[in-house]
């Protein structure tokens, strides 16, 4: 049976985010997942988590300045001082939270550097950030993100991040795969799943067009997520959607498609 988190930064996000902890539990989710923790406080997030029973699934590494429209900074030859501090500032709050595992957004290419210049800072960022995780009893993730809905991101495909990370060569990093972003790059959902699953650390939903709720559009959701639990996957799975109308309304999803 597929275990589901509610990725607290694209649901119930018409409550202020500290609150959304409360009213994902009361949804029935045993998990949560959100992009970043660093704006609040990690012992109050902590304590709401506590409160009502929920794991973390993940957040992810600092990314930059994400409201100028920045997407991660891991691939930038000129910001590798700053991703460190960045590893270093999500360690101490993964020590807080309890985090298990992190993604590493590798960021847009910037203009005027070589595809060998990005994926050589890319692999060393993230040989020091594995380290740095694994020293922590952590895993680290990387996630390819489809070029329609962010051009010009550096990582793009399954293949390509397994790729990238065989040079890593780090035991504790998993591709993180989102299965909206994969059908819109590669397609071929269940084929990447029996192939890769066990260098896979963590799966993500949302459906295609529009990257709504399950069911809402083209991919079988009924057959994959029957697929997942053949295939063994025992992790938890990220509900990173944008919710058709509101969260609470779209929630059927998961008894008619995954019960």
């Amino acid at each position: 049976m597929p275990r589901f988190a509610a990725n607290l930064s694209m649901l119930f996000t018409e409550q202020p985010f500290l609150d959304r902890f409360e009213t994902a539990a009361r949804a029935g989710f045993g998990a949560v997942e959100f992009l970043f923790p660093y704006a609040f406080d990690a012992d109050e997030i902590r304590a709401r988590l506590e409160a009502h029973g929920l794991a973390l699934a993940l957040h992810n590494l600092p990314a930059g300045d994400w409201d100028a429209g920045e997407r991660g900074i891991a691939c930038h030859p000129d910001r590798v001082d700053e991703f460190r501090r960045g590893v270093e500032r999500a360690v101490q709050v993964a020590r807080v939270l309890g985090t298990p595992q992190l993604n590493c957004l590798a960021g847009k290419a910037p203009a005027g550097v070589s595809e060998a210049a990005l994926r050589s800072t890319f692999v060393a960022n993230l040989r020091f950030a594995a380290a740095a995780l694994k020293a922590e009893g952590r895993r680290l993730l990387i996630e390819p993100i489809n070029p329609c809905d962010i051009p010009g991101f550096h990582l793009n495909g399954t293949q390509q991040a397994l790729d990238i990370l065989d040079e890593v060569g780090a035991d504790n990093a998993f591709v993180q795969v989102d299965l909206y972003h994969a059908q819109r790059t590669e397609g071929e959902i269940a084929g990447t799943l029996r192939r890769h699953l066990p260098r896979i650390g963590h799966l993500q939903i949302a459906d295609n067009p529009g990257r709504n709720e399950p069911g809402t559009g083209e991919l079988n959701w009924r057959f994959l997520f029957a697929e997942i639990d053949r295939l063994g996957y025992t992790g938890w799975i990220g509900c990173e959607y944008k919710p058709a109308t509101t969260t609470e309304a779209g929630l059927g999803w998961r008894a008619a498609l995954a019960g």
